[in-house]
Protein backbone atom coordinates (compact mmCIF):
# COMPACT_ATOMS: atom_id res chain seq x y z
CA UNK A 1 0.00 0.00 0.00
CA UNK A 2 1.75 3.12 -1.27
CA UNK A 3 0.03 6.50 -0.93
CA UNK A 4 2.96 8.52 -2.29
CA UNK A 5 2.17 10.71 -5.27
CA UNK A 6 3.79 10.14 -8.64
CA UNK A 7 5.82 13.01 -10.09
CA UNK A 8 2.90 13.82 -12.39
CA UNK A 9 0.41 13.87 -9.52
CA UNK A 10 2.72 16.04 -7.41
CA UNK A 11 3.14 18.45 -10.32
CA UNK A 12 -0.64 18.63 -10.77
CA UNK A 13 -1.13 19.37 -7.09
CA UNK A 14 1.51 22.10 -7.11
CA UNK A 15 0.27 23.71 -10.31
CA UNK A 16 -3.32 23.86 -9.00
CA UNK A 17 -2.12 25.33 -5.68
CA UNK A 18 -0.09 28.02 -7.44
CA UNK A 19 -2.97 28.85 -9.78
CA UNK A 20 -5.46 29.07 -6.89
CA UNK A 21 -3.25 31.29 -4.77
CA UNK A 22 -2.63 33.65 -7.67
CA UNK A 23 -6.14 33.91 -9.09
CA UNK A 24 -8.88 32.94 -6.65
CA UNK A 25 -8.34 35.07 -3.53
CA UNK A 26 -8.80 38.61 -4.80
CA UNK A 27 -11.46 40.67 -2.99
CA UNK A 28 -12.42 37.66 -0.86
CA UNK A 29 -13.39 39.65 2.22
CA UNK A 30 -15.99 41.67 0.30
CA UNK A 31 -17.33 38.66 -1.58
CA UNK A 32 -17.58 36.66 1.63
CA UNK A 33 -19.38 39.44 3.48
CA UNK A 34 -21.90 39.99 0.65
CA UNK A 35 -22.30 36.27 -0.24
CA UNK A 36 -21.05 36.80 -3.80
CA UNK A 37 -20.28 33.72 -5.88
CA UNK A 38 -16.95 33.98 -7.71
CA UNK A 39 -18.22 33.28 -11.22
CA UNK A 40 -14.96 34.40 -12.83
CA UNK A 41 -13.01 32.12 -10.48
CA UNK A 42 -15.37 29.24 -11.30
CA UNK A 43 -14.65 29.71 -14.99
CA UNK A 44 -10.90 29.90 -14.44
CA UNK A 45 -11.06 26.65 -12.45
CA UNK A 46 -12.89 25.04 -15.35
CA UNK A 47 -10.17 26.21 -17.72
CA UNK A 48 -7.70 24.45 -15.41
CA UNK A 49 -9.81 21.31 -15.77
CA UNK A 50 -10.90 21.11 -12.14
CA UNK A 51 -14.65 20.71 -12.79
CA UNK A 52 -13.89 17.82 -15.12
CA UNK A 53 -11.22 16.00 -13.11
CA UNK A 54 -12.91 12.55 -12.93
CA UNK A 55 -14.73 12.85 -16.28
CA UNK A 56 -13.51 10.87 -19.31
CA UNK A 57 -11.59 12.92 -21.87
CA UNK A 58 -14.05 12.15 -24.68
CA UNK A 59 -16.65 14.23 -22.80
CA UNK A 60 -14.30 17.13 -22.13
CA UNK A 61 -12.85 15.96 -18.81
CA UNK A 62 -9.33 15.41 -17.53
CA UNK A 63 -9.84 11.67 -16.94
CA UNK A 64 -7.77 11.92 -13.77
CA UNK A 65 -7.46 8.84 -11.61
CA UNK A 66 -8.87 9.05 -8.05
CA UNK A 67 -5.51 9.80 -6.39
CA UNK A 68 -4.68 12.52 -8.92
CA UNK A 69 -8.14 13.99 -8.39
CA UNK A 70 -7.55 14.14 -4.64
CA UNK A 71 -4.12 15.71 -5.17
CA UNK A 72 -5.60 18.44 -7.38
CA UNK A 73 -8.41 19.17 -4.92
CA UNK A 74 -5.96 19.29 -2.01
CA UNK A 75 -3.88 21.76 -4.00
CA UNK A 76 -7.01 23.80 -4.66
CA UNK A 77 -7.77 24.01 -0.93
CA UNK A 78 -4.19 24.95 -0.13
CA UNK A 79 -4.06 27.83 -2.58
CA UNK A 80 -7.66 29.04 -2.45
CA UNK A 81 -8.85 30.73 0.74
CA UNK A 82 -12.39 30.89 -0.68
CA UNK A 83 -13.67 27.70 0.96
CA UNK A 84 -17.13 28.44 -0.43
CA UNK A 85 -15.86 28.21 -4.01
CA UNK A 86 -14.07 24.94 -3.22
CA UNK A 87 -17.27 23.61 -1.68
CA UNK A 88 -19.32 24.62 -4.73
CA UNK A 89 -16.91 22.81 -7.04
CA UNK A 90 -17.05 19.66 -4.93
CA UNK A 91 -20.86 19.75 -4.83
CA UNK A 92 -20.85 20.07 -8.63
CA UNK A 93 -18.39 17.18 -9.06
CA UNK A 94 -19.77 14.59 -6.67
CA UNK A 95 -23.44 15.53 -6.67
CA UNK A 96 -23.94 15.86 -10.42
CA UNK A 97 -21.03 15.19 -12.79
CA UNK A 98 -19.79 11.95 -11.21
CA UNK A 99 -23.25 10.28 -11.06
CA UNK A 100 -23.76 11.06 -14.75
CA UNK A 101 -20.42 9.44 -15.56
CA UNK A 102 -21.40 6.32 -13.60
CA UNK A 103 -25.12 6.00 -14.44
CA UNK A 104 -25.82 8.17 -17.47
CA UNK A 105 -26.72 6.95 -20.91
CA UNK A 106 -24.36 7.76 -23.75
CA UNK A 107 -26.79 10.43 -24.89
CA UNK A 108 -26.90 12.00 -21.41
CA UNK A 109 -23.13 11.99 -21.13
CA UNK A 110 -22.67 13.62 -24.52
CA UNK A 111 -25.35 16.19 -23.76
CA UNK A 112 -24.47 17.25 -20.23
CA UNK A 113 -20.86 16.43 -19.38
CA UNK A 114 -19.03 18.77 -21.80
CA UNK A 115 -20.81 21.81 -20.33
CA UNK A 116 -20.26 20.63 -16.77
CA UNK A 117 -16.54 20.26 -17.49
CA UNK A 118 -16.24 23.56 -19.36
CA UNK A 119 -17.84 25.56 -16.55
CA UNK A 120 -20.77 26.69 -18.70
CA UNK A 121 -23.11 24.45 -16.70
CA UNK A 122 -23.17 24.42 -12.91
CA UNK A 123 -24.37 21.18 -11.33
CA UNK A 124 -26.19 20.51 -8.08
CA UNK A 125 -27.72 17.68 -6.07
CA UNK A 126 -31.17 17.99 -4.48
CA UNK A 127 -32.15 15.35 -1.95
CA UNK A 128 -32.66 16.97 1.49
CA UNK A 129 -36.17 17.97 2.55
CA UNK A 130 -37.69 19.38 5.72
CA UNK A 131 -38.53 15.87 6.98
CA UNK A 132 -35.79 13.99 5.15
CA UNK A 133 -32.34 15.06 6.31
CA UNK A 134 -30.26 12.31 7.88
CA UNK A 135 -33.20 10.01 7.07
CA UNK A 136 -32.77 10.75 3.37
CA UNK A 137 -34.95 7.86 2.16
CA UNK A 138 -38.04 9.38 3.79
CA UNK A 139 -38.23 12.04 1.08
CA UNK A 140 -41.68 13.14 -0.04
CA UNK A 141 -40.92 14.59 -3.46
CA UNK A 142 -42.90 12.48 -5.90
CA UNK A 143 -42.41 11.51 -9.54
CA UNK A 144 -45.27 10.29 -11.73
CA UNK A 145 -44.85 8.93 -15.25
CA UNK A 146 -46.91 10.79 -17.85
CA UNK A 147 -46.20 9.31 -21.26
CA UNK A 148 -42.74 10.41 -22.34
CA UNK A 149 -42.40 12.75 -19.35
CA UNK A 150 -42.36 12.69 -15.56
CA UNK A 151 -44.25 15.04 -13.30
CA UNK A 152 -42.27 16.00 -10.19
CA UNK A 153 -43.75 17.62 -7.09
CA UNK A 154 -41.92 18.49 -3.90
CA UNK A 155 -39.70 20.89 -2.02
CA UNK A 156 -35.93 20.56 -1.60
CA UNK A 157 -33.78 22.43 0.92
CA UNK A 158 -30.04 22.97 1.48
CA UNK A 159 -29.30 22.65 -2.23
CA UNK A 160 -25.69 23.78 -2.73
CA UNK A 161 -25.45 25.66 -6.04
CA UNK A 162 -29.26 25.57 -6.19
CA UNK A 163 -29.84 29.29 -6.91
CA UNK A 164 -27.30 29.28 -9.77
CA UNK A 165 -27.49 25.69 -11.02
CA UNK A 166 -28.04 24.86 -14.67
CA UNK A 167 -28.55 21.15 -13.98
CA UNK A 168 -29.84 19.54 -10.78
CA UNK A 169 -29.90 15.86 -9.93
CA UNK A 170 -33.22 15.55 -8.08
CA UNK A 171 -34.21 12.49 -6.07
CA UNK A 172 -37.91 11.64 -5.95
CA UNK A 173 -40.04 8.63 -5.09
CA UNK A 174 -42.23 6.76 -7.53
CA UNK A 175 -44.16 5.11 -4.67
CA UNK A 176 -43.68 6.22 -1.05
CA UNK A 177 -44.97 2.87 0.22
CA UNK A 178 -41.96 1.09 -1.32
CA UNK A 179 -39.41 3.23 0.56
CA UNK A 180 -35.89 3.24 -0.82
CA UNK A 181 -36.82 0.77 -3.58
CA UNK A 182 -38.90 3.46 -5.34
CA UNK A 183 -36.42 6.35 -5.22
CA UNK A 184 -35.38 7.57 -8.66
CA UNK A 185 -32.97 10.22 -9.92
CA UNK A 186 -33.86 12.90 -12.47
CA UNK A 187 -31.71 15.47 -14.27
CA UNK A 188 -33.73 18.67 -14.07
CA UNK A 189 -32.54 21.50 -16.27
CA UNK A 190 -32.70 25.19 -15.49
CA UNK A 191 -35.85 26.68 -16.99
CA UNK A 192 -37.85 23.46 -16.73
CA UNK A 193 -41.58 24.06 -16.46
CA UNK A 194 -42.58 23.98 -12.79
CA UNK A 195 -39.06 24.42 -11.37
CA UNK A 196 -38.52 27.41 -9.11
CA UNK A 197 -35.19 28.17 -7.44
CA UNK A 198 -35.37 30.17 -4.22
CA UNK A 199 -32.96 32.94 -3.25
CA UNK A 200 -29.59 32.30 -1.64
CA UNK A 201 -30.00 31.61 2.07
CA UNK A 202 -27.69 33.36 4.52
CA UNK A 203 -25.27 31.06 6.27
CA UNK A 204 -22.76 31.22 9.10
CA UNK A 205 -19.92 30.14 6.82
CA UNK A 206 -19.20 29.06 3.25
CA UNK A 207 -20.93 32.29 2.39
CA UNK A 208 -19.67 32.51 -1.20
CA UNK A 209 -21.26 29.14 -1.95
CA UNK A 210 -24.82 29.68 -3.12
CA UNK A 211 -27.31 27.52 -1.22
CA UNK A 212 -31.07 27.64 -1.48
CA UNK A 213 -34.36 25.80 -1.84
CA UNK A 214 -35.98 24.30 -4.93
CA UNK A 215 -39.70 24.12 -5.48
CA UNK A 216 -41.05 21.56 -7.94
CA UNK A 217 -44.69 22.19 -8.82
CA UNK A 218 -45.87 19.86 -11.58
CA UNK A 219 -42.33 20.09 -12.90
CA UNK A 220 -42.07 18.44 -16.31
CA UNK A 221 -38.97 16.31 -16.90
CA UNK A 222 -38.43 14.37 -20.14
CA UNK A 223 -38.15 10.61 -19.69
CA UNK A 224 -34.74 10.88 -21.34
CA UNK A 225 -33.56 12.87 -18.29
CA UNK A 226 -34.18 10.07 -15.83
CA UNK A 227 -30.78 8.99 -14.50
CA UNK A 228 -30.66 5.22 -14.19
CA UNK A 229 -33.70 2.98 -13.98
CA UNK A 230 -36.90 3.66 -12.06
CA UNK A 231 -36.35 2.66 -8.44
CA UNK A 232 -32.55 2.58 -8.85
CA UNK A 233 -32.06 5.69 -6.76
CA UNK A 234 -30.58 3.75 -3.84
CA UNK A 235 -27.58 2.66 -5.90
CA UNK A 236 -27.30 6.16 -7.34
CA UNK A 237 -27.42 7.76 -3.90
CA UNK A 238 -24.89 5.33 -2.39
CA UNK A 239 -22.49 5.97 -5.28
CA UNK A 240 -22.79 9.73 -4.90
CA UNK A 241 -22.32 9.58 -1.13
CA UNK A 242 -19.33 7.24 -1.27
CA UNK A 243 -17.46 9.54 -3.64
CA UNK A 244 -18.68 12.73 -2.00
CA UNK A 245 -17.80 11.68 1.54
CA UNK A 246 -14.46 10.31 0.44
CA UNK A 247 -13.40 13.26 -1.70
CA UNK A 248 -15.25 16.41 -0.62
CA UNK A 249 -12.79 17.26 2.17
CA UNK A 250 -9.64 16.95 0.08
CA UNK A 251 -9.73 20.74 -0.19
CA UNK A 252 -10.05 20.94 3.60
CA UNK A 253 -6.81 18.96 3.99
CA UNK A 254 -5.12 21.54 1.77
CA UNK A 255 -6.65 24.33 3.85
CA UNK A 256 -5.40 22.66 7.05
CA UNK A 257 -1.87 22.49 5.61
CA UNK A 258 -2.01 26.18 4.66
CA UNK A 259 -3.37 27.05 8.10
CA UNK A 260 -0.61 25.07 9.81
CA UNK A 261 2.09 26.87 7.86
CA UNK A 262 0.55 30.26 8.67
CA UNK A 263 0.47 29.39 12.36
CA UNK A 264 4.09 28.20 12.30
CA UNK A 265 5.19 31.52 10.83
CA UNK A 266 3.10 33.40 13.37
CA UNK A 267 4.50 31.66 16.46
CA UNK A 268 8.04 32.26 15.21
CA UNK A 269 7.44 35.95 14.50
CA UNK A 270 5.19 36.87 17.43
CA UNK A 271 7.23 37.71 20.53
CA UNK A 272 6.07 37.96 24.11
CA UNK A 273 8.13 38.07 27.32
CA UNK A 274 11.27 38.52 25.23
CA UNK A 275 10.99 35.42 23.05
CA UNK A 276 8.93 33.92 20.20
CA UNK A 277 5.68 32.50 21.54
CA UNK A 278 6.54 29.18 19.85
CA UNK A 279 9.17 28.69 22.54
CA UNK A 280 6.41 28.16 25.09
CA UNK A 281 5.49 24.51 25.45
CA UNK A 282 1.73 25.15 25.60
CA UNK A 283 1.98 26.95 22.25
CA UNK A 284 4.27 24.46 20.53
CA UNK A 285 2.01 21.60 21.64
CA UNK A 286 -0.87 23.13 19.68
CA UNK A 287 1.26 23.16 16.54
CA UNK A 288 2.23 19.53 17.12
CA UNK A 289 -1.43 18.55 17.41
CA UNK A 290 -2.25 20.44 14.21
CA UNK A 291 0.59 18.66 12.41
CA UNK A 292 -0.69 15.29 13.63
CA UNK A 293 -4.21 16.08 12.40
CA UNK A 294 -3.02 17.06 8.95
CA UNK A 295 -0.90 13.93 8.54
CA UNK A 296 -3.65 11.61 9.80
CA UNK A 297 -6.28 13.33 7.67
CA UNK A 298 -4.12 12.95 4.59
CA UNK A 299 -3.60 9.23 5.21
CA UNK A 300 -7.33 8.60 5.59
CA UNK A 301 -8.06 10.70 2.51
CA UNK A 302 -5.59 8.96 0.23
CA UNK A 303 -6.58 5.52 1.43
CA UNK A 304 -10.00 6.20 -0.07
CA UNK A 305 -8.32 7.34 -3.28
CA UNK A 306 -6.16 4.21 -3.36
CA UNK A 307 -9.17 1.93 -2.85
CA UNK A 308 -11.12 3.63 -5.63
CA UNK A 309 -8.10 3.50 -7.94
CA UNK A 310 -8.12 -0.30 -7.66
CA UNK A 311 -11.92 -0.29 -8.05
CA UNK A 312 -12.69 -1.34 -4.51
CA UNK A 313 -15.67 -0.21 -2.45
CA UNK A 314 -14.79 2.31 0.24
CA UNK A 315 -18.06 3.05 2.02
CA UNK A 316 -16.62 2.65 5.53
CA UNK A 317 -13.33 4.31 4.62
CA UNK A 318 -15.15 7.25 3.05
CA UNK A 319 -17.21 7.68 6.22
CA UNK A 320 -14.04 7.52 8.32
CA UNK A 321 -12.34 10.15 6.16
CA UNK A 322 -15.38 12.41 6.28
CA UNK A 323 -15.74 12.05 10.05
CA UNK A 324 -12.10 12.52 10.98
CA UNK A 325 -11.22 15.33 8.59
CA UNK A 326 -14.29 17.38 9.44
CA UNK A 327 -13.72 17.08 13.18
CA UNK A 328 -9.97 17.68 12.82
CA UNK A 329 -10.51 20.76 10.66
CA UNK A 330 -12.76 22.35 13.28
CA UNK A 331 -10.29 21.55 16.05
CA UNK A 332 -7.36 23.02 14.15
CA UNK A 333 -9.34 26.15 13.30
CA UNK A 334 -10.05 26.65 16.98
CA UNK A 335 -6.35 26.24 17.75
CA UNK A 336 -5.46 28.77 15.03
CA UNK A 337 -7.70 31.38 16.63
CA UNK A 338 -6.19 30.65 20.04
CA UNK A 339 -2.68 31.01 18.66
CA UNK A 340 -3.50 34.36 17.04
CA UNK A 341 -5.29 35.65 20.12
CA UNK A 342 -7.53 38.67 19.67
CA UNK A 343 -6.38 39.16 16.08
CA UNK A 344 -7.63 35.69 15.17
CA UNK A 345 -11.07 36.51 16.55
CA UNK A 346 -11.53 39.59 14.38
CA UNK A 347 -14.10 39.36 11.59
CA UNK A 348 -12.40 38.96 8.25
CA UNK A 349 -9.27 37.27 9.55
CA UNK A 350 -8.27 33.99 7.92
CA UNK A 351 -8.61 32.14 11.21
CA UNK A 352 -12.10 33.47 11.93
CA UNK A 353 -13.38 32.76 8.41
CA UNK A 354 -11.87 29.27 8.31
CA UNK A 355 -13.59 28.29 11.56
CA UNK A 356 -16.99 29.41 10.32
CA UNK A 357 -16.44 27.52 7.08
CA UNK A 358 -15.13 24.39 8.81
CA UNK A 359 -18.17 24.05 11.09
CA UNK A 360 -20.36 23.09 8.14
CA UNK A 361 -18.14 20.12 7.28
CA UNK A 362 -19.53 18.29 10.32
CA UNK A 363 -23.02 18.61 8.81
CA UNK A 364 -23.02 18.30 5.02
CA UNK A 365 -22.81 14.92 3.24
CA UNK A 366 -24.08 13.33 6.44
CA UNK A 367 -23.45 14.58 9.96
CA UNK A 368 -20.62 13.31 12.13
CA UNK A 369 -23.19 11.28 14.03
CA UNK A 370 -24.36 9.61 10.81
CA UNK A 371 -20.76 8.82 9.84
CA UNK A 372 -20.24 7.13 13.20
CA UNK A 373 -23.41 5.11 12.66
CA UNK A 374 -22.21 4.02 9.20
CA UNK A 375 -18.82 2.99 10.56
CA UNK A 376 -20.45 1.08 13.43
CA UNK A 377 -22.65 -0.80 10.94
CA UNK A 378 -19.64 -1.82 8.86
CA UNK A 379 -17.97 -2.97 12.08
CA UNK A 380 -20.99 -5.18 12.73
CA UNK A 381 -21.90 -3.56 16.04
CA UNK A 382 -24.97 -1.50 15.07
Amino acid sequence: MDFSLTPQQSQLKESVAQFAEAELNADLQRREKDQIFNRAGWQRCAEMGIQGLPVPARYGGKEADPVATLAALEGLGYGCKDNGLCFSINAHLWGCASPIVAFGTEQQKERFLPGLCAGTRIGALAISERDAGSDAYSLRTTAERRGDQYLLNGHKIFVTNGPIADLVLVFATMDAAKGARAITGFLVEKGATGLKAGPTVEKMGLRTAQMGELELQNCLVPAGNRLGQEGAGLALFNHAMEWERGFILASAVGAMQRQLEQCRRHVKDRRQFGQPIGAFQMVSSKLVDMQMRVETARLLLYKVGWLKSIERRALMEAAMAKLYISEAWVQSCQEAIQLHGGHGYLAGSDAERDLRDAMASRLYSGTSEIQRQIIAQWMGIA
